[in-house]
């Protein structure tokens, strides 16, 4: 039984020396979204369930206020027979998420590198793992001001991080309110949101707010289709309006995620359609997906793209939860040429990579693809993406007014006499209640 994991194991984890041959020899690619996608999938591929959320909150986005008792959890499996060392870092970032003209000293107190410490084996699973659990700020590191912030993963150097992931440090500096309303300036579109709202200035001294402020939106905490850098149509003594009169607070409603539920390797749960004991591991088939591309809204609750781990009968799923090969299906009769179709949410850290690619079966007529996931409950979507790196999330989706979206607003502020953007401002609302 050994032998035949570590053989498992061992195909697993070379997954990661062929996406990068992959992605070269990619016939619809282009040498730009390469750049990109080589950039962006930091993640070592022996590491899975990454989940980065305010602490004692599965379900929150990574948001803290500065000088609060407010802490993050950052945590993570990694799939191997031996343990690791992983260090962790913190690199302050401008509003556009590049570096800041900073020294780490004048952003955070205490050790720029330290190790994580809390490292637990997986109890009784099919698939050995280590989980990995960090909570911050710390005794070892606290932050000294607002702004984006990078956190990075890494075993030797923090420059080839295992992985990263991007939460924010805000502070109360101005008050928001929003509304999501179809769009007001294109009258009969069933298709889309826009997110109107209000800045007011409650303390401090703002200047020059047309210059010096920008505000970004995130759909669902997604900064991959960020509306970013917008400016207020209309400026007052203390407030700062963005309104109707804009375009790029305007956003896709997409459709309700779709989802399924591994908690219990026995039962089968939400959208299960037979589970499969193949040694080692368990299977799970999810029904095929219908494509919604052309269907009318249909409510149903969903966790807007996320996930969270459990498992019947265990109170500790961090360590007893088991890693199940989940086998997706996605019948389409003529297949999209030029474009590849992936699976899509936070379980891929919102990013179309090669591990979610669908292969086409040419004799089922079907999208398929078999992702090793931990036990949960997840939300995901199908998305396409064209030969320029275009992701169309409407195709096998739709898109609708009526969709129950979060909306979270982040409001920045560059003082002309500092060099890094502070975060003066957040808020976050759903399309409905």
């Amino acid at each position: 039984m050994l032998t035949t994991i570590l053989i498992f194991l061992s195909l697993l984890f070379s997954d990661r020396q062929q996406s990068y041959s992959e992605i070269k020899s990619d016939p619809i690619g282009n040498y730009a979204r390469i750049l990109v996608e080589l950039n962006e999938l930091a993640d070592d591929p022996k590491i899975s369930t990454v989940m980065l959320r305010k602490e004692g909150w599965d379900l929150s986005y990574p948001v803290i206020m500065l000088n609060s008792d407010e802490k993050l959890h950052l945590s993570f499996d990694l799939l191997a027979n031996n343990m690791e060392t992983y260090y962790y870092t913190f690199t302050h970032c401008d509003k556009d998420w590049k570096e800041s003209d900073l020294t780490y000293f004048e952003y955070a107190d205490g050790f720029p590198d330290n190790d994580i410490e809390d490292v637990r084996v997986s109890f009784n699973t099919t698939v050995p793992y280590y989980h990995y659990s960090l909570i911050f700020p710390n005794e070892d590191v606290s932050f000294r001001i607002s702004g984006n912030y990078l956190l990075k993963i890494y075993t030797d150097d923090p420059d080839r991080p295992s992985l990263t992931r991007r939460f924010i440090v805000a502070e109360r500096i101005v008050g928001i309110t929003a509304s999501v309303n179809p769009p007001m300036m294109m009258s009969g579109d069933e298709t889309r949101q826009q997110v109107n709202f209000t800045v007011t200035i409650n303390s401090g001294n703002i200047l020059d707010p047309e210059r010096n402020v920008y505000s970004t939106i995130l759909q669902n905490g997604r900064w991959d289709n960020a509306s970013k850098n917008l400016k207020p149509t209309t400026i007052n003594d203390k407030e700062l309006i963005y309104n109707s009169m804009l375009t790029n607070n305007i956003f896709n409603g997409g459709n309700e995620f779709r989802s399924f539920d591994i908690r219990d390797i026995h039962y089968k749960g939400e959208n299960i359609r037979d589970i499969i004991f193949f040694s080692p591991n368990y299977n799970m088939y999810l029904n095929e997906s219908a494509d919604r591309g052309a269907k009318h809204y249909f409510e149903e609750p969903d966790f807007n793209g996320k996930f969270y781990i459990a498992t019947e009968g265990s109170n500790r799923a961090s360590i007893e939860a088991d890693y199940i090969y989940v086998h997706f299906t996605l019948p389409c009769k003529n297949p999209v040429y030029g474009s590849r179709v992936y699976i899509f949410g936070n379980l891929s850290d919102w990013k179309t990579d090669n591990r979610y690619i669908m292969e086409y079966d040419e004799s089922r007529e079907e999208y398929t693809k078999s992702l090793l996931l931990k036990q949960g409950w997840y939300n995901f979507q199908y998305v396409l993406v064209d030969a320029q790196g275009k992701t169309d999330e409407l195709k096998f989706e739709g898109s609708h007014y009526e969709t129950e979206n979060d909306y979270l607003i982040i409001v920045y502020y560059r003082n002309p006499g500092e060099r890094y953007d502070r975060i003066i401002g957040y808020q976050s609302i759903k399309s409905r209640n």
